[in-house]
């Protein structure tokens, strides 16, 4: 078994990363014998550039000790090219990392019907909310959704798929422990909860420029297909889609306004026959639904109300609104929410805080985080998006009342279904 900390070594030779360090244990065989050959060695290696000669030479363990102890305190795994973790269809690619960094559960990558979600960073609402539609329904269907954390069309896809309660795994290009785009903290740690962030770059290591291009090609190899939603002609997004249609994967493309920049980029990939044009989440999973029977599930859309929920959006108030309760009803009786014949009329979040509502009780959300174990930051935001809703009123001293009944199936210990409450 190949020393992990000559591996480290390895990829941290200049440009080894990728295409140079496959090359040299392509000739060496393992990364000890990488680390322990002299420069004439070296120089018989084709097409091996000085720079990596250059730092082959350098035989200081240090940073890759110093990677280790990195990796500890941050709870990060090392992966590498030989690991039986390692997703198989990252090693098809010409020049596959040798390293992997991975912060939270990596999905089974080969076995998951994986889509990657790219486009725009400056993205028009309609391209934001097509993301967060498109994240959220591919989660529903049973995809992981793969993506970047950067503005725009990225972290809508993630956080679409985190509100359907799918698998979702974010490639990173720097290092796993650098937030970028700054103030992303929160997908990050929704994001490691769900699934798996993941970078080929050790931890401290900046968000250069130069990275993404490279990191790109992760996103394309991770998936069966690659849907690209905005993006300009000369964008990251089709530099993505360029990788996957040399790595031999689908590109899919949402269709935008010709006047419109950024529906150049996907407009142009379906004109030339090279992405196939989808309008919503099975357009895409139908084509794998027979290789994936047991996980892929085609789903009516959601209810516009429901659905709104889901992403975050406030459902706007019916212009035929009745009068407020308190106004002709003192003291109303309580409204039924039922679950049984509308399923999806709240979030899994939203159901577990009506339900520690249910009765005459008041709870402050301190409490409903203890009692649900639900972070404190999402259930802030399912509380917010159930006083939209009016189904929850809060009360002065921050506790909060449930306006509404929740009924729901449940079993008895026998197994026998019945009604709750």
């Amino acid at each position: 078994m190949s020393s992990l900390r000559h591996w480290l070594w390895l990829a941290t030779r200049g440009s080894a990363p990728g295409m140079y360090a496959m090359r040299l244990l392509e000739h060496f065989g393992t990364p000890e014998s990488v680390y322990h050959a002299d420069k004439e060695a070296y120089d018989r290696v084709e097409g091996l550039p000085g720079r990596v000669r250059k730092a082959l030479l350098d035989k200081s363990l240090d940073q890759a000790d110093h990677i280790l102890h990195q990796c500890e305190e941050l709870g990060v795994r090392v992966l590498t090219i030989q690991d039986a973790d390692y997703p198989q269809r990252l090693s098809q690619l010409s020049a596959p990392p040798c390293v992997l960094y991975v912060k939270g559960t990596l999905p089974q990558v080969d076995q998951e019907a994986a889509i990657t979600l790219v486009g725009a960073r400056q993205a028009s609402p309609y391209g934001v909310m097509t993301a967060r539609r498109l994240g959220l329904d591919l989660a529903r269907q049973g995809a992981l959704v793969v993506s970047g954390t950067a503005h725009g069309i990225d972290t809508a896809a993630l956080e679409g798929a985190l509100s359907g309660g799918g698998k979702v795994l974010a490639v990173l290009g720097c290092g796993i422990d650098v937030v970028y785009p700054w103030g992303r903290e929160n997908l990050y740690s929704d994001v490691a909860a769900a699934g798996a962030l993941l970078s080929e770059y050790p931890p401290g290591t900046p968000p250069l420029g130069s990275h993404f291009p490279v990191r790109n090609r992760l996103l394309a190899g991770l998936s069966l297909g690659t849907v690209v939603v905005e993006g300009t002609e000369s964008s990251g997004s089709l530099i993505t889609a360029r990788w996957a249609l040399e790595s031999d994967r689908d590109v899919f493309a949402v269709p935008g306004n010709i006047d419109v920049p950024l529906s150049r980029g996907p407009n142009g990939l379906i004109r030339r026959g090279e992405a196939k044009l989808i309008q919503d989440a099975w357009d895409i999973l139908e084509e794998y639904d027979f290789l994936y029977p047991a996980k892929l599930h085609p789903r009516a859309p959601l209810p516009p109300q429901a659905e709104q929920a889901r992403l975050n959006v406030p459902v706007s108030a019916p212009k035929t609104a009745e009068p407020k309760r308190e106004e002709v009803q003192p003291q109303p009786e309580k409204l039924v929410l039922d679950l049984r014949k509308d399923p999806e009329a709240c979030t899994d979040d939203e159901a577990a805080l009506l339900r520690a509502l249910q009765g005459e009780v008041t709870r402050t959300a301190d409490d409903l985080v203890e009692e649900t174990g639900i972070p404190a930051r999402r259930v802030m935001s399912a509380l917010t998006m159930l006083q939209v809703r009016q189904l929850v009123k809060q009360h002065p001293g921050r506790g909060y009342e449930a306006l509404v009944l929740l009924k729901e199936e449940t079993t008895d210990r026998r197994g026998t279904p019945g009604l709750k409450p």
